[in-house]
């Protein structure tokens, strides 16, 4: 066996690393100066862009909506062609929309050079707003979208207001004259209820539903209606449509069924 030796490991030199000098990454003065002259000349260009026809816009897309309401949408935006793509912008477009009750809202898109295209949400047609033989499409926001000639056509649920209620189309209703009411068909459809409604009574404390079936089910105010109308639903699906009863989940701690005098009766 050979003896043991000692053996020596020469030691390891790292490179020493150079001092680093800031001021190297600095930009030189010339360069700051000839940065500095090119924002002007980007600014005049850009305005030169907007004043200019060089981005007119000549065609304008309208995408999503029905083809009445995009024809309606086109006729709106028609002051907006010749005007610069780089002029045009939301509040712009906006403006120009704002009188077409259809729409809920927009956004677009700038196609360089001469394209811009908008695509439209159209409203939400939920209720059908009476008033004596009279009748409005009205949207889920409470927007009045038009008036309709023949009311016993629409199949949507109807809210009844007062002869002397006032009924502009395009504007939105205040809450007493069926804005409440349309407020509610958001968390209906949410709620995928299982019954179609009929009408609806709405006052500052009362929101019913009338079912097709002549079912009420009665909600109290306007609070907790997601919750409400859950509850409602589960009743609903275990127990059917109950002809002439109620269901009353103004109080969602303690819902009550009752059911018409007919099925008592039985």
């Amino acid at each position: 066996m050979a003896p043991w030796r000692r053996v020596r490991i020469p030691a390891v030199v790292l490179p020493r690393r150079p001092n680093l000098d800031l001021r190297a990454l600095a930009p030189s003065p010339r360069s700051v100066a000839a940065g500095l002259a090119l924002i002007p000349i980007a600014a005049a260009a850009y305005i030169g862009a907007r004043e200019t026809s060089v981005f007119a816009v000549r065609q304008v897309d309208i995408v999503g909506a029905s083809p009445a309401v995009r024809a309606q949408v086109r006729i709106a935006l028609r002051p907006v062609v010749g005007r610069s793509l780089l002029e045009v912008d939301a509040d712009v477009l906006d403006r120009r929309i704002s009188d077409v009750p259809q729409v809920a809202s927009i956004r677009f898109d700038r196609a360089f050079p001469h394209t811009l295209t908008v695509h439209v949400t159209p409203e939400q047609h939920v209720l059908l707003l009476r008033q004596g033989r009279v009748g409005w499409v009205v949207s889920a926001r409470g927007r009045v979208i038009r008036r309709v000639k023949t009311t016993r056509l629409s199949s949507l649920p109807r809210v009844w207001v007062p002869r002397g209620e006032k009924v502009v189309v395009g504007a939105t209703l205040p809450a007493r004259t069926g804005g409440f009411a349309a407020a509610l068909f958001a968390p209906l459809a949410e709620a995928r209820f299982p019954a179609r409604v009929r009408f609806v009574r709405a006052g500052e404390k009362e929101l019913t539903l009338v079912l097709r079936s002549r079912m009420e089910v009665r909600l109290g105010n306007a609070d907790d209606l997601r919750l409400k109308l859950a509850i409602a639903r589960r009743i609903l699906l275990a127990s059917g449509a109950l002809p002439g009863g109620y269901v009353d989940v103004s109080v969602p701690e303690r819902p009550v069924v009752l059911p018409s005098e007919s099925q008592v009766g039985s």
